[in-house]
């Protein structure tokens, strides 16, 4: 009875995210800016990685556009796949197995973790439970934008702080922003579209102080990426009792974004509270789960991939720096640069040579940001850069 009470709740919870993600795709895409309060003019409308692929011409050559890992999962997690698949037809039930080595990996406490088949179902729970009683959303401008623009769908006030000048994320200005509307702050580190890191020690402070009267949300999508990542993470908030929420991914480093496995970790009530709305560990198939144990703190993998990641970066560095181009240091597997030109032309101009990618418009600039593809996938971009740089 247990386990059909917990299929039922499974079911109940995937369908609000189903429906949210229809009422999303359906509504959103026909807004304009301006319909948004408090999103400036020049911020670009929410478009997911799935709607960029869809728009891309059958004989894209080069995938830059969604940040994945294009080195793929680790040997581990391909062997835990295949000799997973005859057992497949049952149920995962498995999840507190992976919970405890992350529990036991950051110095967690039962409670503090809740999975989830990737990131993006956590963000759709976190935006409807903060957008309750029609509060406000502090969030960077630009940054990832999912959870700003499902919350603003139900009904939160989303409140844009641009960067700085150096693309980084304004913590002075979001603690500026912060009133007693607030419900939530959420912070991008690294920063996503612009592969930019907030100070550490500022980003803590930040939290330490805001936090007492506001929730913090930090989404380390990509800090597996970041050189010393123990020293950039706030998990150490969350282990201090902290109102602060941290959301972690496979879908970037680890190769799984065909896989789909996220968690978050919070406060033992924060995580009961959002279990409210989350699908939870149920919807992570038994072979994404398996794969996801095999492969969790594989450090020689970690190492592999960065050191793949950094090959190719710093051929599209070069590539860039020969064209008269300059570029946002990045410190994840993307990188944004400005372009003379308007971004959507170059963008479908590039698709045209094969090339994927995704623009911005932010600060009077048009961007371009480019994931980290294999060398023959960034020898491509060059040769088609080249031709309309």
């Amino acid at each position: 009875m247990a386990n059909e009470m917990n299929r039922r709740k499974w079911i109940k919870a995937s369908a609000l995210y189903a429906g949210g993600v229809a009422f999303f795709s359906e509504t959103f895409s026909g807004l304009s800016a301006k319909e948004l309060p408090s999103v400036p003019v020049e911020a670009t409308n929410f478009v997911s990685d799935e709607q960029i692929f869809l728009s891309q011409p059958p004989e894209i050559k080069a995938r830059l556009f969604a940040n994945e890992n294009p080195f793929g999962p680790s040997e581990k997690a391909k062997k835990a796949i295949r000799e997973a698949i005859d057992g497949s037809y049952r149920y995962s039930f498995n999840s507190r197995e992976l919970e405890a080595k992350i529990i036991a990996a950051e110095g967690l406490t039962e409670g503090m973790v809740a999975l989830s088949a990737g990131s993006s179902p956590l963000l759709l729970a976190i935006a409807m439970h903060f957008s309750k009683e029609g509060g406000s959303i502090v969030t960077a401008d630009p940054s990832f934008d999912l959870l700003a623009s499902n919350a603003a769908l139900f009904g939160a006030r989303i409140i844009n702080v641009p960067l700085t000048s150096d693309c980084i994320v304004d913590l002075d200005a979001m603690e500026k922003a912060i009133d007693a509307r607030t419900k939530l702050v959420y912070i991008c580190n690294p920063n996503n579209p612009t592969a930019t890191l907030v100070d550490s020690a500022k980003l803590k402070a930040f939290i330490e102080r805001v936090s007492p009267r506001v929730t913090v949300l930090v989404d380390e999508a990509y800090i597996d990426y970041v050189e010393h990542p123990q020293e950039v993470t706030v998990m150490e908030l969350v282990k201090k009792g902290r109102n602060v929420i941290v959301l972690r991914t496979f879908s970037k480093l680890y190769g799984f974004a065909g896989l789909r496995v996220g968690y978050m970790v919070a406060q033992p009530e924060m995580v009961k509270t959002l279990s409210k709305y989350n699908a939870d560990s149920f919807s992570i198939s038994t072979l994404s789960m398996r794969a996801a144990l095999a492969s969790y703190q594989d450090k020689a993998f970690i190492e592999e991939v960065i050191k793949k990641t950094a090959v190719s970066k710093q051929f599209l560095y070069d590539t860039l720096k020969k064209e008269g181009y300059v570029y946002i240091p990045s410190v994840a597997n993307f990188v944004m640069f400005p372009i003379p030109m308007d971004g959507l032309k170059f963008t479908t101009e590039m698709g045209k040579r094969g090339v994927g990618l995704r623009n911005w418009k932010f600060n009077g600039k048009n961007w371009c940001r480019v994931s980290i593809g294999t060398m023959e996938e960034m020898k491509i971009f060059a040769e088609a850069f080249s031709e309309i740089a």
